[in-house]
């Protein structure tokens, strides 16, 4: 039978690595009891009693895979009076994850972060099944943060025999990636909401990379009456602006060296919106640009109200540049504040 996830040696490390920790526990209370509690620090017990050390351990985060042993975690956490920050991925982590979950740590006392590559927001002829993975990688990155917990479901425990509820939020996530992707944000704002309700986080960190997503959570947090916070974060980059995404090893080395063209098109139609300047004039340069470099299809170019998303010709407040393009079999997007 094949193993129920693929990160069994990092889990078998974990459990070595606790065994181990609950014999120095019992050291260091026999110690303490003596007075001598001082010569053995005991296992790092993360929050902000522990912040101000300069060297952190890199024992591998606990690992749950059902929302039982999620929930009972979390209240353990609650019963200590500790807040509780959630950074969901569908792994496959970068530096762009990884800058989630240091705001997490500053969030909050204790960390979650969920992995599960959510097959209802893909369309059958989607990537879903070629998706990067690389569980034992991200529990090592985790480890390095600091990461209290890792939840890890399975398709089966988030969408059991039976399931039959959509979340559809309207407005927001019919233009732009909507329009061409019309079975994505009801797949996120389902699965969404059920990691929200199954973790009651006090917070929960998204990137701004996924600025329409970003949008559409926070509206699904407010009309569902869901506590948890919602913090949006700016998009890390590469170097040369190219926006990071697991989706970004698919590049060939050519297609990554034409890729930084996409943000600075976005840059581009945000100083002449900035200037005052035909925005219509600057999107449409923006499209033969992408054209002439071999990005083909472009889903779209778009300078929005950065609140609604509705499409604007000037700027009268805030704003967002929005693109989003194919570079051979990947699908690049990227935004800017206006």
């Amino acid at each position: 039978m094949a193993p129920r996830h693929p990160g069994g040696a990092a889990i078998a490390l974990q459990r070595g690595l606790d065994f181990w920790a609950k014999i120095q526990d019992y050291h260091l209370v026999a110690l303490q009891q003596f007075g001598l509690g001082h010569q053995l620090p005991g296992r790092p017990r993360w929050g902000a009693a522990m912040s101000a050390l300069p060297v952190k351990s890199e024992a591998f985060p606990h690992v749950v895979h059902s929302v039982a042993d999620l929930r009972k975690a979390v209240g353990a956490y609650r019963a200590k009076g500790e807040r509780v920050a959630v950074v969901p991925t569908m792994g496959a982590l970068h530096d762009g994850h990884l800058a989630l979950v240091e705001v997490a740590r500053r969030e909050a006392e204790r960390v979650v972060v969920t992995i599960f590559v959510n097959p209802s927001q893909f369309a059958p002829r989607e990537d879903f099944s070629r998706y990067p993975r690389d569980f034992d990688g991200d529990l090592a990155k985790l480890a390095r943060l600091q990461t209290d917990l890792v939840f890890a479901p399975d398709v089966s425990d988030m969408y059991p025999k039976g399931f039959a509820t959509r979340v559809n939020v309207s407005g927001l996530s019919e233009g732009l990636c909507g329009a061409t992707r019309p079975h994505f944000f009801g797949g996120v704002a389902t699965v969404v909401t059920k990691l929200l309700n199954q973790c009651a986080a006090d917070v929960a960190i998204f990137g701004e990379k996924d600025y329409q997503q970003l949008l559409v959570v926070k509206r699904l947090a407010a009309d569902l009456d869901i506590p948890t916070r919602i913090i949006g974060m700016p998009t890390v980059r590469e170097a040369d602006g190219v926006a990071l995404s697991s989706r970004n090893v698919y590049l060939t080395p050519e297609q990554r060296r034409v890729a930084p063209l996409l943000h600075q098109t976005l840059q581009a139609i945000a100083k002449t919106a900035h200037s005052g300047g035909n925005v219509g004039t600057a999107i449409d340069d923006g499209f033969a640009a992408l054209a002439a470099a071999g990005f083909a299809p472009i889903d779209y170019l778009a300078l929005c109200d950065a609140e609604t998303l509705v499409p604007i010709a000037r700027l009268d407040g805030p704003g967002r540049v929005l693109g989003a393009a194919w570079l051979g079999s990947t699908r690049l997007i990227d935004n800017i504040p206006a």
